[in-house]
């Protein structure tokens, strides 16, 4: 099934169009964007922290979906552009909403005030996983391949490398229910990101705007039953600088590189950013924080490059080609 937004702009690829995503080497613009994206995800979790002492979990995703959808209707109404809605389209960007952001978010910030930040990305990192079964049973040309199992199987073994043993330890001594909604929310990205390929026709903007839109008409009604937001103390300026910062870095600009993604390689692929995000802070932290990137880290960076390359297939292939051309020679 499908839908037409009827809006002006680029369509995006459809699933007919774009027969066996996975035969072809992942482009390396599509690179680029996965690896600012993990930036831009990965900082989520630095926001995160700052927020959850002056904001219940509801009352921070409503901040954050919303802002995030107000700035993009804005680059909507300077473009000239407008999201033209039918029944159908508003269905699909509710659920595209909850299952996208308004529930996996809900999950991670109630869950990262109970969990270590790095514990929270080691159980977000199966993503990929969850995302290539879904998108084997619901798609006609994201079907499961040994490439992807094996490349997938080496990018989990490198976070857990990147981790390391204390934080894998921590796992039997941490809070069971907050672990549980990590994978939750994991499982939440999986069904999004294949669903979202099923909507023809809608440019990433109007894409990221209705999904924004959706998500925010979801969650308000638990922020104001469950947190009743107006009673909460006035947000400091650090807290403001913070949710401004998560809804336009980590959600407007992060869902417009995701879904251009989305369009031309796959939900499974545009998934293998969750492997990217613990490099991301890993480098963030040694950059801004003078925190130092030891040996295990290192081979743990190599360890989910290895799996990724697999994935591509291109090393694979390039390699392949050298060793037909030796036999013959």
């Amino acid at each position: 099934m499908s839908v037409d937004a009827g809006a002006a702009g680029p369509p995006i690829v459809g699933l007919a169009a774009a027969p066996r995503l996975h035969a072809a080497p992942l482009p390396g613009r599509d690179w680029l964007m996965l690896g600012l994206l993990s930036f831009l995800w990965g900082g989520s979790f630095f926001f995160y922290k700052l927020l959850a002492p002056v904001l219940p979990p509801f009352t921070l995703v409503l901040g954050r979906v919303l802002i995030a959808a107000l700035a993009l209707h804005l680059v909507l109404l300077l473009r000239g552009q407008s999201l033209r809605l039918t029944p159908k389209l508003i269905g699909w960007f509710l659920l595209l909403g909850t299952l996208n952001c308004a529930l996996p978010f809900c999950l991670f910030a109630w869950s990262e005030a109970r969990l270590t930040s790095g514990l929270a990305a080691i159980l977000n990192a199966p993503t990929p996983i969850a995302t290539a079964l879904v998108a084997h049973f619901v798609t006609r040309d994201e079907k499961l391949t040994t490439r992807m199992v094996i490349g997938a199987l080496c990018g989990l073994a490198g976070i857990a490398v990147l981790i390391g043993p204390d934080l894998m330890h921590g796992l039997a001594s941490a809070n069971l229910t907050a672990e549980l909604a990590c994978l939750a929310a994991g499982v939440a990205y999986a069904f999004g990101g294949v669903l979202s390929r099923k909507v023809h026709g809608v440019p990433p903007l109007q894409l990221a705007t209705g999904q924004l839109s959706g998500a925010t008409i979801v969650i308000l009604p638990f922020a104001v039953i469950g947190d009743r937001f107006w009673t909460l103390p006035p947000l400091p300026v650090s807290g403001w600088a913070a949710l401004v910062g998560i809804a336009l870095l980590s959600t407007s600009l992060a869902y417009l590189m995701y879904f251009r993604i989305l369009a031309s390689s796959g939900a499974t692929r545009a998934a293998l950013v969750t492997f990217l995000v613990p490099i991301s802070a890993l480098l963030l932290g040694g950059v801004f924080l003078g925190e130092q990137i030891s040996l295990r880290a290192i081979a743990g960076i190599l360890t989910i490059g290895l799996g990724l390359a697999v994935i591509d297939g291109r090393l694979l292939r390039l390699f392949r080609n050298r060793t037909d051309a030796t036999s013959r020679a």
